[in-house]
């Protein structure tokens, strides 16, 4: 669009203001002709991200499509230049298509000849990177291009002479010289200026690191800023709204979009809703088969469920699409992994780091892989890139708090759960994690918050009422400790799980023996005969029962003085004793 392009690009947006998609045939002619722009620029993944999403709206009448854009004179006098160098751009000769662009002054050829310059040095980077290192010692080798692009590109920012696709390189390029704080602030100008450039919201998501930060920018008023802030939601763990945001957008239209069923697939493997997450991906392999982005997180859902053939069958799938991807490398490596063949695993999220030594997942996966081969200083150094590549990675903190775990340094472990905690603050897995390394530190009573607050956000493993009886146990508050273990029973009998707890059978002996001191002769022994259904505390629950046997015997009445916990339903026990002091919850409903 030459010169013209930075005052047609508000042009373009004056249709829709934020979250108005009253009228969806203009909102296609923008993604069809913002993502002809994108490809003219060879910024393949916004053109991509334009044309999937105008595919899910309703095709468009010849009399209505977009006009191809209009050419200035700059244009007509580049366009040879032009046309040979975005050939051999096409061909990833990035060095010759600069060379053919020297001198060009219209906005469309200059933007190329930049990027080409900025590609050019990635590519030299990326080779060497792998040429010279394996890819757990990165980070040592730079863009050479950067500074230089940086001064000519800002010396026109501060002649106003960049249009949207200028501004978004610019930002990109002091991104990747760390000017953070400057590069939101050009990223924020590039979304005013082309409101439709998908990239520089896409680069904006990954600067933006808290709620607090969403709230300072004033971003424009478009229907893409629903797009960018569901996305950002997702990032940032905000599930609930980012969801929420992604049906409004498919009850404006977008239902058919394959990008946001699969970023609502994500949404729900990001609150570990499983089998809504697996749902989700299957319909969305039915409908776009050949697809390879997102397989990675995929594949995860499909390990943790330990679901081997639907695994092993996604890995041959993709390596017949393309085995030279990083989302296939990951899934391969996750196949490995679940075959307990770790080293075979961290060699395939090693391929996956060469392709793209930025891909996030395969970081942490190799983290986890090493951890498993018991190599905790690779497994902290594969932490620290993932953390490098992206702060809000909670499992990567997550995973050093692990690695610090085994090699029993609390005080850093400690730190690093933190971090993990305050990203997924309604976790289980963080807080108990916290937990534990409170006790290890003999803080018990921030131990007991972490485990009752787990026990409060909805306990993952329900593990925590076990681990919080115990600390009660340890300090010697058996009533407290008694509420936890029935709570704990009437939670694993209340999911109608079939009860492979080992601690179930600890439960019913810790109450067993308690009922037992406190005289409640029926409530023990419901509870010592539950015990003999176990094998570990068979022995002992029946040596508690002949006990019982024997003090009835005696003459030993069932004490009415003593307030104990109740819990066993009518059926189980004969002698209905009122609760004073403790009153737990209503656990009449449950039949262990």
């Amino acid at each position: 669009i030459g010169r013209a392009g930075a005052m047609a690009a508000p042009a373009m947006v004056a249709a829709a203001g934020a979250g108005d998609f009253s009228d969806l045939r203009e909102i296609k002619k923008q993604l069809l002709s913002v993502a002809e722009r994108s490809r003219e620029r060879g910024l393949q993944h916004s053109g991509k991200w334009a044309a999937e999403l105008a595919f899910a709206l309703e095709p468009l009448p010849l009399s209505e499509l977009p006009p191809p854009p209009a050419l200035s004179e700059e244009d007509a006098r580049d366009l040879d230049a032009y046309t040979l160098a975005k050939s051999y751009f096409d061909l990833k000769e990035y060095d010759r298509a600069a060379y053919f662009l020297q001198g060009c002054k219209s906005q469309k050829a200059y933007f190329l000849y930049m990027y080409s310059r900025y590609l050019s040095g990635e590519k030299k980077k990326d080779d060497e990177t792998v040429d010279s290192l394996g890819p757990l010692e990165k980070g040592q080798v730079k863009n050479e291009a950067l500074r230089e692009l940086r001064v000519e590109l800002s010396k026109k920012h501060k002649a106003q002479e960049l249009d949207g696709f200028g501004l978004y390189l610019y930002g990109v390029v002091l991104r990747k010289l760390d000017l953070v704080k400057e590069a939101i602030d050009v990223f924020v100008e590039a979304a005013h200026v082309l409101p439709l450039h998908w990239g520089a919201w896409l680069e904006l998501c990954n600067l933006i690191t808290d709620k607090e930060m969403l709230k300072f920018l004033s971003l424009p008023d478009t229907w893409m800023k629903e797009f960018f802030l569901a996305h950002i939601y997702t990032e940032l763990q905000l599930i609930e709204e980012a969801l929420q945001k992604y049906q409004s957008l498919i009850d404006a239209g977008f239902s058919k979009s394959t990008y946001i069923i699969s970023q609502i697939a994500v949404a729900y493997h990001n609150i570990r809703d499983i089998d809504k997450a697996l749902s989700i991906f299957n319909e969305l392999r039915k409908q776009d088969p050949y697809r390879i982005e997102n397989m990675d997180t995929f594949s995860n859902l499909l390990y943790v469920r330990s679901m081997k053939p639907e695994l092993s069958y996604l890995a041959h799938n993709l390596c017949e699409i393309d085995k030279y991807r990083v989302e296939t490398c990951c899934v391969i490596g996750n196949y490995y992994s679940l075959r307990s063949q770790h080293e075979k695993a961290a060699l395939y999220f090693q391929r996956a780091l060469k392709l793209n030594p930025r891909y996030l997942g395969a970081w942490t996966l190799m983290g986890h892989e090493y951890m498993e081969m018991k190599n905790t200083s690779a497994a902290i150094q594969a932490y620290r890139h993932a953390i490098e590549v992206n702060k809000r990675d909670y499992r990567a903190w997550y995973g050093l708090g692990q690695t610090y775990e085994i090699l029993k340094m609390p005080f850093y472990c400690l730190y690093y759960y933190r971090r993990a905690h305050q990203l997924r603050p309604n976790d289980s897995r963080m807080l108990v994690a916290l937990g534990e390394c409170y006790e290890k530190l003999n803080q018990l009573v921030e131990a007991k918050k972490c485990y009752w607050r787990a026990y409060a956000v909805g306990d993952v493993e329900k593990m925590a009422l076990v681990k919080l009886a115990k600390l009660h146990e340890q300090l010697n508050e058996s009533e407290q400790a008694a509420q936890c273990y029935i709570k704990y029973i009437q939670d694993i009998y209340s999911c109608g799980e079939v009860v492979e707890h080992l601690e179930v059978s600890t439960a019913f002996r810790y109450l067993a023996q308690y009922y037992f001191k406190c005289k409640l002769w029926d409530e023990a022994s419901a509870c010592a005969q539950k015990c003999c259904a176990f094998n570990d505390t068979r022995e002992e629950g029946k040596a508690l029962l002949r006990q019982i046997l024997q003090l009835r015997n005696q003459g030993e009445t069932s004490s009415t003085d003593v307030a104990a916990p109740f819990f066993l339903p009518a059926s189980l026990s004969a002698n209905n004793t009122p609760t004073r002091r403790v009153s737990p919850l209503n656990l009449s409903s449950v039949t262990p």
